[in-house]
């Protein structure tokens, strides 16, 4: 989903028809927009990796609040889109000209190395799954998008866990940082390192996909969305 894309429009038009809608506009604008997220996050004392919103007249001083490897992300990139490393200063001065030709913010993120992402799938505020999701081969994020290939990938592996046999401070921060956006379906992105859990990003309307997310729950993961488009629709007719 994007804001500038036929999804976002779906979605505000099903509102204004009175429809049940999960992944709601509400929903797209936050998480569509890394700096509102980053914000959104620091305000509420979630725990992030150490960011910078940068401008062209402060992307000189970068480097002296962040360390090198610098990651650098457009505020609205998505599947690893738009997110790109960054190992000193020419490569910083290069790719943040390049990105600010299509974006006046960018954020910077101090590189946190882990062999995979947690996952957590929640819906209502309610924890439904919970994955692993590792780096791809010789590549450090989970999509690589290999130049030459057009809108083709690699991807890791991904391993997939009943939500009591997670880590409960990943899966709380996970319902922590979800809960600030509303009561839709979300999959929170999380890493964990020897500094404890930070949260990456929370992402609308998150993969569902076969023998990966429903691994443990199986049809009982389809039957609780349709349960909760059901509860929801009650709601909207005052049962």
């Amino acid at each position: 989903t994007a804001v500038n894309h036929h999804t976002y429009r779906f979605a505000r038009r099903a509102i204004a028809e009175g429809l049940v809608v999960i992944d709601d506009p509400d929903s797209i604008l936050k998480c569509t927009n890394k700096v509102y997220l980053d914000e959104l996050l620091r305000t509420h004392r979630i725990r992030t990796p150490k960011t910078v919103i940068v401008r062209r007249d402060n992307l000189e001083r970068v480097d002296s609040e962040i360390p090198y490897p610098i990651v650098l992300k457009i505020p609205d990139g998505s599947f690893s889109r738009g997110v790109f490393k960054v190992n000193d200063r020419a490569e910083l001065l290069d790719m943040a000209g390049k990105l600010f030709k299509s974006s006046d913010l960018l954020l910077a993120q101090e590189f946190l190395y882990t062999e995979f992402d947690w996952r957590v799938g929640i819906l209502n505020k309610v924890p439904l799954f919970v994955c692993q999701y590792f780096m791809s081969k010789e590549h450090w994020q989970i999509y690589h998008h290999e130049p030459g290939k057009g809108r083709g990938f690699r991807e890791g592996e991904a391993k997939t866990f009943r939500v009591e046999d997670a880590p409960e401070i990943v899966v709380k921060n996970a319902l922590k940082a979800a809960n600030l956006i509303g009561n839709g379906f979300y999959g929170v992105d999380l890493k964990q390192t020897g500094k404890g859990v930070v949260v990456i990003e929370v992402n609308d309307n998150p993969n569902l996909d076969h023998g990966i997310e429903d691994l443990v729950l199986k049809e009982a993961l389809y039957r609780r969305i349709v349960e909760d488009f059901v509860w929801r629709l009650d709601r909207k007719r005052g049962k």
